[in-house]
């Protein structure tokens, strides 16, 4: 994965637990700030390494912290000089997700070597979305879910998001919601 996301990991853990609590993290994983250069790409056993510490900083499962973290990389990535991409990606809910694949491959543009998900929308009725997510990562689906429950609070909706689906190949998630 790319430093953007080790960088966002630790402003979730400073902000929740203070500066120390990432540094007791970087101490135990033997990194430095090496690893959080924002357009770099790590190998992603580096990534979940420093999940696996800070959901044990956290005190929680990595499921829960994966699925805490999604949502926390929308507000992440929504403010500073990552809000432009945010905003020109969709200034709804909808056009947003329909979007998401346009955006990776700028990603992509930028960094050749990025292995970026696909998000496809299904479905779409007023207040209700089926999205189908790819990857050829395992394991992600929980900061999935959370990345969908923070668009859904980063447009100031309600709502909330179920798994459907799943395969080895592709999950669904039906997302429900309505104005706030």
């Amino acid at each position: 994965m790319y430093g953007l996301i080790h960088r966002a990991m630790r402003a979730m853990v400073t902000e929740t637990l203070g500066d120390q609590a990432w540094q007791t993290i970087e101490t135990g994983q033997g990194i430095g700030p090496g690893e959080l250069i924002s357009l770099s790409i790590y190998d992603d056993a580096l990534t979940m390494q420093l999940m696996a510490a800070v959901s044990e900083a956290l005190q929680l499962t990595m499921e829960q912290t994966l699925r805490r973290f999604g949502a926390y990389w929308i507000a992440f990535v929504s403010k500073g000089a990552y809000s432009a991409i945010v905003n020109f990606t969709g200034r709804d809910l909808p056009t947003l997700l329909r979007n998401l694949n346009r955006m990776h491959q700028t990603v992509r543009a930028t960094m050749p070597e990025a292995l970026v998900p696909s998000f496809t929308v299904v479905t779409e009725f007023k207040g209700r979305i089926c999205v189908e997510y790819r990857s050829t990562r395992t394991g992600l689906e929980p900061m999935v879910i959370g990345l969908l429950e923070g668009l859904i609070r980063h447009f100031g909706l309600t709502g909330q998001v179920k798994p459907g689906y799943a395969s080895s190949e592709a999950s669904q998630y039906l997302i429900t919601y309505s104005d706030a």
